[in-house]
């Protein structure tokens, strides 16, 4: 199965059961080499469905010390194109990245376009 690293609204219970309609098995983790950043909102309606002004979001910066902490989910192939689905209006996307434990995981994060 998949492994999905998040480090925002995905590990909230509430998305997940909107999303997946359950609550996915998950741990602790950290993304390394990656730095926390906010990226505004800028559509009214999504920031007020969010009940947030912006949105989390990580930028790679290589150096290794730098971390990010969230939770590893296990997900199937459908729950991931379920995550596909949730992220892509916030303009997402899913790359690939290793994370302190060595384990491979996707990754959501920003591709710059706002919506």
């Amino acid at each position: 199965m998949p492994l999905l690293f998040s480090y925002g609204t995905l590990q909230k219970e509430s998305v997940q059961l909107s999303t997946f309609g359950r609550l996915l098995p998950g741990w602790r983790d950290e993304l390394t080499g990656a730095a926390l950043s906010q990226v505004p909102i800028d559509d009214p309606q999504l920031a007020a469905a969010a009940s947030m002004t912006h949105h989390a979001n990580v930028n790679f910066t290589g150096n290794q010390s730098d971390r990010v902490a969230g939770t590893v989910l296990d997900v199937t192939e459908a729950e991931l194109q379920a995550a596909d689905g949730y992220e892509a209006p916030a303009a997402y996307e899913r790359v690939a990245a290793t994370l302190a434990s060595g384990r491979q995981a996707w990754v959501y994060v920003h591709n710059g376009r706002l919506r």
